[in-house]
């Protein structure tokens, strides 16, 4: 997708990225979006997705990165969605972050369902990535993954179920006053399989889904893009 005739207000860094994504009911699944948006579909299955990750020299447009606040972690509960113009996104149920500040301006100025949580990530010789997170601090809302890449690496192809489940470039937000759509650009994510070795559900209870009981049906990790990041439009996008 072309970057939008805009300028960016943001930049930012994602990096070591774990995609989990797991089939789930449609039906289920609209129930819980706002009017407006309707649950997108792959060859007929619809995902819901966890995905930790690294923030990194995340700022303003005019500004350089900022020591001990440019850096971060995130770790995001999503779906897929369309808008009334069959315009595809994601849709975040929730988003975590080790932040405050990060936390503060994304709910303020996208709209959107951050929460702070104590976070940490590790990576010991073998290349295995220990991810953990506490919401608000509370060990008894807390995740845990671990996980290393295998294989090699490659991009998504068109129609693929890697292209449907990674190359979102649209996310949309509920202002209470209407949903307004959010672009962000980047270049194609480069992806391997992952060696899943310990993962949790604790974020589908935190967000109103029964737990799986069972691993995800996919799973990938990437190195990482540089994003730019749009402001949100300022036209509601309801029908």
């Amino acid at each position: 997708m072309n970057p939008p005739d805009a300028s960016p207000v943001m930049y930012q860094n994602w990096r070591d990225l774990l995609f989990l994504h797991w089939e789930w009911d449609a039906d289920e699944i609209q129930r819980t979006l706002p009017s407006g948006l309707c649950v997108d579909q792959h060859e007929g299955r619809c995902y819901l997705g966890v995905v930790p990750f690294k923030m990194r020299r995340v700022r303003p447009r005019f500004l350089p990165p900022v020591p001990g606040v440019s850096d971060f972690l995130e770790f995001n509960f999503r779906t897929y969605v369309c808008d009334a113009d069959g315009t595809s996104g994601v849709w975040f149920y929730s988003l975590d972050a080790n932040q405050r500040l990060a936390v503060a301006v994304a709910r303020r100025f996208f709209h959107l369902p951050y929460h702070w949580a104590r976070m940490r990530v590790d990576t010991d010789d073998d290349g295995v990535m220990t991810y953990s997170s506490a919401r608000g601090g509370d060990e008894s809302l807390s995740d845990r993954y671990r996980y290393r890449a295998i294989g090699p690496e490659r991009r998504a192809q068109p129609d693929s179920l890697e292209f449907f489940l990674l190359e979102r470039y649209v996310l949309f937000a509920d202002t209470g006053g209407g949903l307004r759509p959010g672009r962000v650009h980047h270049e194609p994510y480069p992806f391997r399989d992952v060696e899943l070795l310990e993962w949790d559900e604790g974020l589908f209870s935190l967000n109103g889904f029964e737990p799986p009981r069972r691993a995800p049906d996919h799973a990938v990790m990437s190195p990482g893009v540089d994003v730019s990041i749009y402001a949100l439009t300022t036209a509601d996008r309801t029908p």
